[in-house]
Order: structure tokens, then C-alpha cells, then sequence
């Protein structure tokens, strides 16, 4: 599969703190990759030096085959971090017009057109931005992310401090977008969002990571060696050995249920967190 993103031995340092330390990192033409780690970790800046808002101290990057600081780059990527670019006073159908001017869209009519319907928001297109729910924002801020069809959205935390509902309604347009064709870098510290939605991840820990692979390797990687036996009147964890498991179910009386016992995407990352403390 064709990598679609590269950086090698990525570096970067605020004042005496390392936000960065040597990170390298690939990511794959038509995947959702999923970068995580608590707040602070260095989720933010990697965003920044990858779509050339700053400059790394050391370590070599490629996006699309070309330097991120490349003025072609600009077109072919989209970038959602928050909120903080909308226009409250206009409408959303204006803040969507001032961006396809910008990004030099020839048919902006049809495409703004689109783009609404694909947010689900072609009905509010004439309604100011600061009578929108919080939701319906997040879903503006979409539009305009996607409004001239970029190869590689950044998605930096796109779920943050929104209630659940409106939560769901991101997490399925993201699924969408990738459906489509588009690929993602999504920045999260939820780890349950990471697993429903990435095919690959990475984790990232004081700026470094830690472990990188597809959530169900990882979670098979760190899972305990056993196997839970739960009959009528209890639970049992046994080895995860033939004559173990075939002795306990010979003595199993009203067995309701075996299985393996897999961490959650959490629990591996606390368990390295830890490690690596």
C-alpha cells in the first residue's frame, strides 16, 4: 500500500521541553490513522509540523510526496483543529463562500451545494453561524475542511468536549469521508474512538511513541495468557494451555460461557505509559 505520509527521526523542542523526540511515522493512501495520547503529549505540534506550521529541529517529512512546506501542499490537504475560524456573524453558506475563494474554487456554487448536503447541513445554509448548536458547528467546520476535496484531512481532536449524540454524528461523517476515498490523521485521547474508527494507530507518550500497529494486534499483543470459564455459580481465569482449559471444563458444571480476555485499547496504553514512567 502506497504511503501517503512519511516522517523519519522527528524533533522538536520548546525552550527545556522535548515536545518531540525522535518520532518516526507512516501513513497509508486510503486508511484512518489514529495518533494518540493524553493532553500535552505532542499530538498538536506533530499536526503542525507535518502541515508545515512549523519547522521541525531536526528529522525529514514527506506529504504527498513533496516538502510540506511545498505551496502546492496548501490545496491538496485539509486541516480541522477547532472552531475558532468561523465567522459568527456571517451565514454558513458565507463562511463556506469565503474559503472556496481562497482555495481559487471555479464552480463554488455547486461544490458549497455539496459539501453542505454532505455535512448534513445544506438546510441551515442561509442561518448566522451563532445560531448554530455546537454540533451543527463542528459540522460546519467539516464542510470547510473538505470544501476542495484535499487527498489527506488532519483531524486534531474532532470529538473533543462534545456530548455523546453529537459525538456519534462526527465520528460517523469521518467514516464517511474515508468511505469516499479520503485518508485521515486523527488526533484523539479517547482511546474507544481510536478503536472504533482506525485502522492503524500510534501512541504517543511524552513525545515519544511508544507503540504503533492496528488496534487488534495491539490488544492481542498485550493480552493476558488466559481464558475466563463463567458457569452458573462462578468465574474462572485459567491458563491459556490445552490440558488447563480441557480440565476446567471437565469440572464446569452449567457452563454459560468461555473466552479469551483482551485488553482494552486503554488498558494497553496505560500499561506502556507506565512502562515506559
Amino acid at each position: 500500500m502506497t504511503n501517503i505520509l512519511k516522517a523519519t527521526q522527528l524533533t522538536k523542542t520548546f525552550g527545556n521541553v522535548k515536545a518531540l523526540d525522535h518520532c518516526d511515522l507512516e501513513i497509508r493512501k486510503g486508511e484512518i490513522f489514529g495518533y494518540l495520547g493524553p493532553s500535552g503529549a505532542g499530538k498538536t505540534t506533530t499536526i503542525k509540523l507535518l502541515t508545515g506550521q512549523l519547522h521541525s529541529d531536526s528529522g525529514q517529512i514527506t506529504v504527498l510526496g513533496e516538502d510540506p512546506f511545498s505551496p502546492d501542499i496548501r490545496q491538496r490537504i485539509g486541516i480541522m483543529s477547532d472552531m475558532s475560524g468561523l465567522y459568527e456573524k456571517m451565514t454558513v453558506y458565507e463562511n463556506l463562500d469565503i474559503f472556496a475563494d481562497i482555495y481559487g474554487i471555479r464552480d463554488k456554487k455547486d461544490t458549497i451545494r455539496k459539501t453542505l448536503m454532505a455535512v448534513d447541513l445544506l438546510d441551515s445554509a442561509k442561518k448566522k453561524v451563532e445560531k448554530l448548536s455546537r454540533g451543527m458547528k463542528q459540522r460546519l467546520v467539516f464542510a470547510r475542511t473538505i470544501l476542495h476535496s484535499p487527498d489527506l484531512l488532519f483531524l486534531d481532536e474532532p470529538t473533543a468536549n462534545l456530548d455523546p449524540a453529537t459525538a456519534d454524528e462526527i465520528r460517523e461523517l469521518i467514516r464517511d469521508l474515508n468511505r469516499s476515498g479520503a485518508t485521515i490523521f486523527l488526533t484523539t485521547h479517547n482511546m474507544e474512538e481510536a478503536d472504533e474508527l482506525c485502522h492503524r494507530i500510534a501512541l504517543l507518550n511524552k513525545g515519544h511513541i511508544v507503540e504503533s500497529g492496528s488496534p487488534e494486534e495491539l490488544k492481542l499483543k498485550y493480552a493476558g495468557k488466559k481464558v475466563v470459564i463463567t458457569t452458573g455459580k462462578k468465574r474462572t481465569e485459567v491458563p491459556l494451555e490445552k490440558n488447563c482449559i480441557i480440565k476446567a471444563l471437565e469440572q464446569a458444571e452449567d457452563l454459560l460461557m468461555i473466552h479469551s480476555e483482551e485488553p482494552s485499547l486503554r488498558d494497553v496504553f496505560l500499561t506502556l505509559t507506565k512502562e515506559e514512567a
